[in-house]
């Protein structure tokens, strides 16, 4: 199965269920396989400017916008988007979320 990967875009938003959390953006990292040949520019801009005036809650919420976004604007069949919210515990190096999803079936 082929896919490009873009692995450590890093991306701001303001995120988290704590009012503190959303007071500033806060830098995401962010791995993307796609399941199709694109243009890995446009993604990275899509995903970019679709989180600068969005607010979530959840890693989870903003997981399943990205492949929205990814599904909905791109002719791929397949995303599996990664999230890491680095330095948000003590003594954890990575928390995150990742999911994949596809296209729907006709």
């Amino acid at each position: 199965m082929d896919k490009i990967f873009l692995h450590g875009l890093k991306a701001d938003t303001l995120i988290g269920v704590y009012e503190w959390e959303r007071k500033q953006p806060q830098t995401l990292l962010i791995d993307l396989d796609i399941g199709s040949t694109v243009h890995y520019g446009e993604v990275c801009d899509t995903v970019r400017n679709s989180l600068e005036t969005r607010r979530f809650h959840l890693l989870e919420t903003l997981a399943e916008h990205i492949a929205s976004l990814i599904l909905n604007n791109f002719p791929v069949a397949w995303v599996k988007v990664r999230l890491v919210k680095p330095g948000i515990l003590p003594d954890v190096r990575e928390v995150g979320v990742e999911i994949e999803r596809g296209q729907p079936a006709d």
